[in-house]
């Protein structure tokens, strides 16, 4: 066993969640929904952007709770940021709300970086 954590520290300054899970039974599931588009429209949000792995990574989850059948779940760590009902359509706005349109706004939210400046 190797103890990482110093080195993805450096590497990765946040890490986007995306449930997947997938099951069978009559509840909704995030793999229903669109789950793995959203995966895709995530890392390609952050691609165009140079922010991919490096500061951001994305990684796919089972279960983060929010189960629905509107959308996927996705989570911003460290930040505890959750949210739920997640399309692909909505990604560009939900990142760009939790980094800033060029995704440059990596360790404060983008938009509590807008509101203090409005003040």
């Amino acid at each position: 066993m190797r103890r990482e954590t110093e080195r993805q520290r450096e590497r990765l300054e946040t890490c986007v969640l995306v449930c997947t899970n997938d099951r069978d039974s009559e509840y909704a599931c995030c793999a229903d929904v669109g789950a793995e588009e959203t995966v895709e429209a995530v890392k390609s949000w952050l691609r165009e952007r140079g922010a991919f792995w490096s500061p951001i990574g994305v990684t796919t989850t089972g279960c983060l709770g929010l189960c629905s059948e509107d959308g996927a779940a996705i989570a911003i760590q460290p930040r505890d940021e959750w949210y739920a009902d997640v399309t692909p359509e909505d990604v560009p706005e939900l990142l760009e709300q939790e980094f800033g349109p060029d995704a440059e706004s990596i360790d404060r939210r983008a938009v509590d970086a807008s509101e203090h400046s409005s003040h």
